[in-house]
């Protein structure tokens, strides 16, 4: 029954502004049309990784795994072996295509392509038979060009409705608050309804279709509003996701053994007070997780996160101050995948997180961008950081789940073509009966329950050498409190050498 009433009200709605889209003047089916313009666009970069103990960004990858409640001394290549130097290279492209007909109508293509490392190993990516980002290979000649986006926006006619109605349909890039919460790509309807001062934004996504004939897709239904007052813009919103198959992409025989109905309301605002520019967030998680196959308790999640930031600019330079929050999770309660069914350290029946969580598929923890060593950085895209967690199959803690911090930086416009950034944090951690990262035991065999992740601080240089080619490097260095210390599975524990990280990138625009 919820498929028939998702399908009908997707139809419904694409058949009410469809059928009025025809009223306007449409391009030729064939060939050119008249007034038709095209753009092209894009970005290549090269940029370098030298790191310990830090991470490389893919879920599962380091020292510490996705979900933070355990963690394992093994870990793949590039991805962060416990105290090893590792160092290499990556690439990315991206192409964009417009085409514009007049101001209602215009269609999107955008393609990617990864050199995950530069000089590839031929055979595809890890165990997956493709050759997806692996354009890097020395011979060259890879099928690594990937669809990025493909939609297309409309404006809908006013018909007498003073309103000015849009809508994007197709493959494209969903964000809601990306750097703490949603940024994903997905198969999505999304309008955007303008009634001064406020915008209105309805969203659908069809995240798994699962089989047509049964009620195992996964659906996002959303609404976001905001409005500018004054110099600042407030808004909030709502998402739900009704999971009819949890989780979302695993194999037989765990695939649809599950069910999940999570929500995530949040308010925000963004701009100037006085003399300061302030970001603002607050995001409170709550959902459930069921077993379709057995009597097993369901898992409750109730969580939230806040986060402030404060920039005071003057004249050639900025100074800032950011704090933030993130509940965790209690370890006596979670298991650490989160599932029904599943046991908690200690062999008790999972039944409770506590700990904020982001959706499914968000790359939110990538976009964090706070820090060079702990988090994600803008600099190298996001891809790298000890808390750079990723999980496209459930949900996950995101950059901000399990943790709190306190960073001050300031930045120095020292020449037109070069800007400096000097940036310090304290990071703690609010895991319960345990710790976020580290998986250390006590005298008595019981998970460590320590409070200071550690202290890190960063240097970054920011070059425009033209106004089409940019050079960024930065370093960073996080002296590791107790909580990120390691249990080798028998007797002792361990703490690994302080984590630290060179990365740099260069990327010209077109």
């Amino acid at each position: 029954m919820k498929k028939i009433i998702s399908v009908s009200l997707t139809s419904l709605l694409i058949l009410a502004f469809g059928a009025i889209a025809y009223a306007q003047d449409a391009p030729k089916l064939a060939g050119y049309a008249p007034g038709l313009e095209f753009k092209a666009s894009g970005w290549i970069d090269a940029q370098t990784l030298w790191y310990r103990n830090v991470t490389g960004g893919n879920a599962g990858s380091g020292i510490y795994n996705v979900w933070g409640l355990g963690t394992s001394f093994t870990a793949g290549e590039r991805s962060g072996d416990l105290d090893k130097k590792l160092a290499y290279w990556e690439s990315r492209v991206r192409l964009k295509f417009d085409w514009i007909y007049g101001k209602a109508t215009s269609g999107t293509v955008q393609f990617e392509a990864d050199a995950g490392v530069w000089g590839n190993r031929p055979g595809g990516n890890a165990t997956v038979v493709s050759e997806r980002n692996t354009y890097g290979y020395v011979s060259a000649d890879r099928a690594a060009l990937e669809i990025k986006h493909v939609y297309f926006d409309f404006a809908a006619p006013y018909f007498g409705i003073p309103v000015p109605m849009n809508f994007r349909v197709g493959l494209q890039g969903l964000a809601v608050r990306p750097p703490v919460l949603l940024t994903t790509d997905a198969m999505a309807i999304v309008g955007t309804f303008k009634v001064d001062p406020v915008t209105i934004i309805p969203i659908f996504a069809k995240y798994v279709e699962g089989q047509n004939r049964a009620s195992d897709d996964v659906d996002l239904w959303g609404i976001h509003a905001n409005a500018k007052i004054d110099k600042l813009t407030v808004g909030g919103y709502g998402l739900y996701y009704n999971m009819n198959s949890y989780p979302l992409f695993n194999p037989a025989p765990t695939y649809g053994t599950q069910t999940a109905d999570f929500w995530w309301l949040g308010l925000y605002a963004d701009g100037r007070v006085g003399p300061v520019n302030i970001n603002f967030d607050f995001i409170y998680d709550q959902g459930k997780v069921k077993s379709r196959l057995s009597d097993v308790r369901d898992v409750k999640y109730r969580g939230f996160a806040t986060r402030l930031a404060v920039d005071y600019p003057w004249e050639k330079f900025n100074f800032g101050i950011i704090g933030a929050y993130g509940s965790g999770a209690d370890t006596r309660k979670t298991a650490a995948n989160g599932l029904a069914g599943s046991e908690t350290l200690d062999g008790d029946e999972s039944y409770k997180v506590g700990s904020f969580v982001v959706p499914p598929a968000t790359e939110a923890a990538a976009a964090f961008g706070e820090s060079l060593v702990l988090f994600s950085t803008w600099l190298n895209r996001g891809d790298s950081g000890i808390g750079n967690n990723l999980n496209y199959n459930t949900v996950c803690k995101g950059g901000l789940g399990g943790l709190w911090y306190a960073k001050v930086y300031g930045s120095a416009k020292l020449a037109p073509w070069y800007k400096v950034t000097l940036a310090g944090l304290y990071i703690g951690d609010t895991t319960k009966n345990g710790n976020t990262f580290g998986n250390a035991r006590d005298a008595n065999d019981a998970l460590r329950d320590d409070k200071g992740i550690g202290w890190e601080a960063d240097l970054i240089n920011e070059i425009e050498i033209y106004k089409s080619l940019k050079f960024a490097i930065g370093a960073g260095y996080l002296w590791a409190g107790k909580a990120l210390d390691l249990y080798n599975g028998v007797d002792t524990n361990y703490s690994p050498k302080n984590p630290w990280q060179i990365t740099s990138n260069l990327t010209y625009f077109f």
